[in-house]
C-alpha cells in the first residue's frame, strides 16, 4: 500500500508539475504578444448575447490603446458613449442623457478588461489562470479570474497573425460580449492628450 501512495502522489506531482509549466508556456505566449504593441488603435464591432444566444444589444465603433494603462472607447451612434481614461481616472460620457461619470480606475484585470490590452502584462499571471490553444496562424488564450468578485467568469483572447482578432467575455449568467477587431494598427504615434477629457458646458458631473 506504501509503494502505491507513493505512486499516486509521484503521479499527482508530475501532474501538478506539467500543468504549472504548461500555463507558465500560456502566459509568456500572451504576454509576448500583448507587449509586442504599446499602442493599439482599431475599429471595433461588439455583439452581445443572453445565454439562451438572443441578440441583446450589437454596437460598433473605434478604440484606442496606449502603454500603461490607457484607453479611449468610442461607441458611434445611435448608441453614442466614450470611455476614457488616463491611467488613473475614468471618463465615461453619454452625450443623449448629457452626463460625464467620473470614477478612480480600478486596476484589477478582472475589472476592466480594457488594461488586459493596454495594462500591466506582468500582472495577467496573479490574476488568472491561462491556457491557450494554437491551430495554424490563429492563437486563443482562456483566461479564467482567480477572484471571485471579478466582472466575468471566462475571457476568450484571440490572435491571427500576432495580430489582436477578437475577445469574448462570458459572465456569471451566461450573458456573452463578443468584440471583433478590425483594421487593427499597432505602434503608431498616440498624443496622450487622445486620454484625457475635457467636459462640455452644460452637462451633468457624477463623481463615483
Amino acid at each position: 500500500m506504501r509503494v502505491i501512495r507513493l505512486l499516486m502522489l509521484a503521479a499527482l506531482s508530475f501532474t501538478l508539475l506539467t500543468a504549472q509549466a504548461d500555463e507558465e508556456a500560456a502566459t509568456k505566449r500572451l504576454s509576448d504578444l500583448l507587449s509586442q504593441a504599446q499602442t493599439i488603435n482599431a475599429r471595433f464591432s461588439q455583439l452581445t448575447l443572453d445565454a439562451s444566444g438572443t441578440q441583446l444589444q450589437e454596437t460598433a465603433g473605434e478604440m484606442l490603446l496606449k502603454r500603461p494603462g490607457m484607453f479611449r472607447w468610442h461607441t458611434d451612434q445611435p448608441m453614442e458613449q466614450l470611455l476614457v481614461s488616463n491611467g488613473e481616472k475614468v471618463w465615461l460620457y453619454d452625450p443623449d442623457l448629457e452626463q460625464v461619470t467620473i470614477q478612480t480606475l480600478d486596476q484589477r484585470l478582472t475589472h476592466t478588461p480594457a488594461l488586459l490590452l493596454s495594462g500591466d502584462v506582468s500582472q495577467i499571471r496573479e490574476n488568472f489562470e491561462i491556457d491557450y490553444k494554437e491551430g495554424g496562424s490563429v492563437v486563443d488564450f482562456i483566461l479564467k479570474p482567480k477572484a471571485k468578485d471579478s466582472l466575468f467568469d471566462s475571457l476568450r483572447l484571440s490572435f491571427r497573425n500576432r495580430v489582436l482578432n477578437d475577445m469574448q467575455l462570458i459572465d456569471s449568467i451566461g450573458q456573452r460580449t463578443n468584440i471583433l477587431f478590425l483594421n487593427v494598427k499597432m505602434n503608431e504615434p498616440v498624443d496622450n492628450g487622445q486620454f484625457t477629457f475635457d467636459i462640455p458646458q452644460g452637462v451633468d458631473v457624477i463623481q463615483e
